[in-house]
């Protein structure tokens, strides 16, 4: 198995598979507007800009489950991203992570890479580092900034 057996709808409702991004390098992210971690979006649009035409992706799914930090509607986290982040790299309809709901691209992401104390997603802005052959390299924390996981994107990008 890999990410690429998985789709989901982007944020403008069109389903896309996760394949159409085979032979990149992934940095799969659950968002959210109202978090503490927001301003992560910053950082993540670094990432995609300075390693876009090396062949590295991000792809956003916005998140509820913690704390309601994502209310809105798909329009409205769209242009939220858009406008306060000027977000580029591909975002997609709002999500579960966790849960009898969760997004099988998630349950498959947490089975790969599972957290410190539990397989769960804990909280946003969990990121997963996925190889270009879709393979799940490592996941990072919440807390873990953009600019801090840009090493380990760099050698990946090298193989």
């Amino acid at each position: 198995m890999s990410v690429y057996q998985f789709s989901a709808n982007t944020i403008d409702g069109e389903e896309k598979s996760i394949a159409n991004y085979e032979g990149n390098v992934i940095l799969i992210v659950n968002t959210a507007s109202e978090c503490g971690f927001t301003p992560q979006f910053d950082g993540l649009q670094k990432l995609y800009d300075t390693h876009k035409d090396e062949g590295f992706v991000i792809l956003g799914f916005p998140c509820n489950q913690f704390n309601s930090q994502d209310p809105g509607s798909s329009e409205e986290i769209a242009s939220f991203c858009r406008g306060n982040y000027s977000v580029t790299f591909p975002m997609f309809s709002k999500i579960d992570v966790n849960g009898e709901n969760a997004h099988p691209l998630f349950n498959y992401l947490t089975s790969q890479a599972k957290g410190i104390v539990t397989r769960q997603i804990k909280w946003n802005f969990t990121k997963f580092l996925v190889d270009r052959d879709g393979n799940v390299l490592k996941r990072y924390a919440p807390q873990t900034k953009p600019e801090n996981i840009e090493q380990d994107i760099e050698e990946a990008l090298q193989t």
